[in-house]
Order: C-alpha cells, then structure tokens, then sequence
C-alpha cells in the first residue's frame, strides 16, 4: 500500500511453548494438560508481524541467538516482508523463550526466559539509525533493556518521529522519557503499575489516563481488553468499545493492537479511527491460537 509510511519496531523475539489445561497449576501441583504448541512469539515480533500483516512497511531490531530458534525467527519475518538487516546475533546467549499455560476460558499465564533479548544494547540500536531517520513511526515495548528503551525513545524523538511505547511488561519510567512519546498504551494493570494505583472498573482508567497525560504523554490509551480501549489527549477522554467475539487465546492481543495502531497512525488516520481499527484487529486475533499466527491481514479487518 503506497500511503503507508514505514515503521520501526524495537524489541523483543522469543519462541513460544504453549501448553492448554483445564485450570493453572498450584504451586507443587503437577497437572495434565492437553496440546503442546510452539509458536513464534516476544512482543517485539508480534507487533512487527501484526503491522506487516496489515500493510506496513517494517523494520525489525532485535537480538537472537545463533541457535535454530533464532534462525527459524528470522526465517519467518522475512517470510511476512520484515526488514530483517537489523537483527543481531548473540554467540552468548540462547534465544528467547517463552513458558506459557492457558486455561480453559482462554486466560493465560507466561514465565519468560530472555536470553538474547536481554544484551539489545543502545550500540545495537544506533546501527540502525538510518531507518530511524527514515521511519514514520517507532515502536517499542519493554521485553529488552532499558537502556536500548531509552536510546531508541530520545533518538527517535530528537528526529521528530511518533514514538508509540507498549509499556510491557510494566515498569516505573522516568517523567522525562514519557513526555518524549507520541502515545503510550498500557493495559489496566500496566497502568496500575506506572501509577502506583489501583485500577478498577472505567472511572479508575479514566484517573490513570488523566494522570499518565498530566505526566506528558501526548496520547494516552489504556486498553480494556474486551471493552475496547480508553483515550485521553488534550481534547479530553473517549471509551472507543471493542468488539464481542469468544476467545480462544489471548495471548497477543495487545501485541495486534500495537501493530495495528501502528499502521493506522503511519496512514494518518484519525486516532479514534485507528483505535477501532487496531480494536477489530485485536479482536480478531483472539479468536485464533498463537502470538504472531493469530494476526489478523489487512482484508480481514475489511470483513
């Protein structure tokens, strides 16, 4: 699609090991689950692959291992039309994994181990600084170090780029760095924890996101999962709901979401317009099972 600028996305790629069961072990307790799965997954990936998907033109930063996890990720990015130059190996380090159990509501829990993802250092990033100069919109999330978070975030932002953060998995994050994004989305408990607050229930979003804007954030969206997503900005808040659909497997629907927003910014639609278009596409995916398998392509969104 020719209006569609390009995104650079920093971040994470694990391989996901998924495991369905009735309900989630007790501590000490063993139980029998159902299938075994093994998808590519890490947020960064995800995102990178939803955005693709959905027709934007993207560049991937990232570190792997030099083992057959890494090798097989980076097989698959080019596969989806991923600017993969960027990637890095790491001799050092295995790829990233992912434990992950879902119960049957669909509801999961995952125990991540970083491996490469953990050494994304801010010389790894500045080698790409070209397609960052060159992007419309970047990207990250926070399954890498900081210091590369916080590398990529004043680049792009002394390059007047869009800086789009997915504050996952949360952290409490200078003022100086949130006054540099464009739009920050956390989840509930996301927000909760670069609050310090207790989030629930609508009128407690609604405090979040004014006070994540108070902070300099210039576009807030807290998302709600089946709800839909909460936005706050200069112009005040507005509830944008989410579609009803049943779920199968959540796991990335906050990673299609991000991928999605993504796009839609770097067509320049209207940001309520393209929190609905990233509300369908996270719908979607839910309904499917695996992280990047359950992105949504851009005709589906159309349906």
């Amino acid at each position: 699609m020719s209006n569609v600028q390009s995104i650079v996305v920093v971040g994470s790629s694990n391989t996901d090991m998924v495991i369905k069961a009735d309900h989630f072990p007790l501590p000490g307790e063993t139980i029998l689950g159902g299938n075994f799965f093994m998808f590519p997954g890490g947020k960064g990936a995800n995102q990178a692959v939803a955005a693709a998907r959905l027709g934007g033109r993207v560049t991937f930063i990232a570190k792997t291992g030099n083992d057959i996890f890494g090798k097989q990720a980076i097989q698959l990015f080019r596969k989806e039309g991923i600017n993969v130059d960027f990637i890095l190996s790491d001799e050092n380090s295995p790829s990233g994994v992912a434990l992950i159990t879902i119960d049957m509501k669909g509801e999961n829990t995952i125990v991540v181990a970083p491996g490469a993802n953990g050494s994304l250092k801010p010389d790894d990033v500045q080698k790409a600084e070209k397609q960052v100069e060159q992007a419309e919109i970047v990207l990250v999330q926070l399954e890498i170090p900081i210091e590369a978070v916080t590398y990529v975030i004043n680049l792009a932002s002394d390059l007047r780029k869009k800086v789009i953060l997915n504050p996952a998995p949360a952290q409490l994050l200078p003022d100086e760095l949130l006054k540099q994004l464009y739009i920050i989305t956390p989840n509930e408990s996301e927000a909760g924890i670069l609050l310090g607050m207790k989030i629930n229930g609508l009128e407690s979003v609604k405090v979040a996101a004014k006070n994540l804007f108070e902070k300099g954030v210039k576009n807030v969206v807290i998302t709600l999962g089946a709800d839909g997503a909460y936005l706050y900005n200069s112009n005040g808040g507005i509830h944008i709901p989410g579609l009803k659909v049943t779920p199968v497997d959540t796991t990335a629907a906050g990673d299609v979401f991000n991928g999605a927003l993504a796009v839609a910014i770097s067509e320049n639609k209207a940001l309520t317009d393209a929190i609905t278009f990233a509300n369908n596409a996270a719908a979607i995916s839910v309904t499917r099972m695996g992280a990047q398998a359950s992105a949504p392509y851009r005709n589906e969104i159309k349906n």
